[in-house]
């Protein structure tokens, strides 16, 4: 399953029709986390648990996305299904959720990116709460501290994330990527970083076909039609 879901992920980064993303999981429930009884030895060993060039899914190493992963959970989210909630763009969640960081409770701790991107997303008081004790909490709190964007009645969270990535996939690809370049780069390497690339992405952007869209379309008064070009 591992294997697949990088490959998922990896797929839309070599289609140029592809603009965006919803991951999503089928049933009742999103994930009860890994299995650690098989994944442990690995982990132990040093082997890696995905395809050798694939995006791995928590993004903490290797090959990075760069368009937009938009996500649907429902019922239990637990472990690994928090962490790729933290690595992915925006999340809605149903109403039904119950999210948990269980492994303080099995005598380790999170290694698919909670211990870094939590705290960051949470504040470290509203993430240690939660890190720390193992507890299981509701979708009303992860939107409350940030770990998803919206809350949807059961059963519509899936239709609600689609339109919010068919929402991203009609504006510029560029200016998207560009976008998730800038935030990242501002979140993982500061302040600094983010601000020194700002116009030289900006120029690069401006001399694009799209801005040159963006522009006509705002005289026209009409929706852009974008190229990513």
């Amino acid at each position: 399953m591992l294997h697949g879901l990088a490959r998922a992920l990896t797929d839309p980064e070599v289609d140029p029709e592809v603009r965006a993303s919803v991951l999503f999981a089928h049933r009742d429930h999103f994930t009860a986390g890994l299995d650690l009884a098989q994944v442990a030895p690995l982990v132990m060993k040093g082997e890696t648990i995905w395809p050798e060039g694939a995006i791995e899914p928590w993004e903490l190493a290797g090959r990075r996305r760069t368009k937009p992963l938009v996500m649907a959970v429902q019922g239990r989210c637990l472990t690994l299904g928090i962490e790729l909630v933290l690595a992915a763009d925006i999340t809605v969640a149903a109403d039904d959720t119950r999210f948990a960081q269980i492994e303080i409770k099995r005598g380790i701790f999170p290694f698919g990116g909670a211990t870094i991107r939590f705290a960051q997303r949470a504040g470290w008081g509203n993430a240690m709460r939660w890190l720390l004790t193992g507890d299981e909490f509701g979708a009303d709190e992860a939107l409350r501290i940030g770990l998803v964007a919206e809350v949807a009645p059961r059963g519509q969270e899936l239709a609600r994330a689609v339109v919010i990535a068919e929402t991203i996939a009609r504006q510029a690809p560029l200016a998207v990527a560009g976008t998730l370049r800038n935030a990242r780069l501002a979140v993982e390497e500061g302040h600094a970083a983010a601000v020194a690339q700002l116009m030289p992405e900006t120029q690069a952007l401006m001399k694009s076909e799209d801005a040159r869209e963006g522009l006509m379309s705002f005289i026209e008064r009409r929706d852009g039609r974008f190229t990513g070009r």
